[in-house]
């Protein structure tokens, strides 16, 4: 018999607008001057893999790259979750910081702009962060 010996992630409350972890999130992106924060409710959508999706953009690659390092800082201190997955920071245009039931999408603007995740989950309800 096989065991999973891998560490299984510790949010499996099903969140909400209000959770810690997404008030952390966005506020880490904001101190590193994230900008065009969105958050996507996701929940009511079957086929979705996460809860929330939280969406910004920067400028630069370095920027995108703070960004994302702060979200992994602050999640840790606060939370204290690490990311399931992360991806993209040699890709430096589209940074993702999983956290299972909430996933976070660090883009350049022509790569917001190609994708439009917004527009592919128009379904989900939609909140503007500053």
């Amino acid at each position: 018999m096989k065991t999973d010996t891998a560490a299984k992630p510790t949010t499996i409350s099903r969140l909400t607008q209000n959770s810690k972890i997404i008030k952390v999130i966005i506020a880490a992106i904001d101190e590193k001057k994230g900008e065009e924060i969105i958050s996507l409710n996701l929940k009511k959508i079957p086929e979705a893999v996460a809860d929330f999706f939280i969406i910004c953009e920067a400028n630069n690659t370095t920027l995108l790259k703070a960004i994302a390092d702060n979200i992994e800082k602050r999640v840790l201190e606060l939370c204290g979750e690490h990311p399931f997955k992360m991806e993209g920071k040699q890709g430096e245009k589209w940074i993702l910081v999983d956290y299972i039931n909430v996933v976070v999408h660090c883009l350049s603007p022509d790569m917001r702009g190609f994708y439009n995740l917004e527009e592919l989950w128009q379904d989900a309800e939609q909140k503007q962060h500053h």
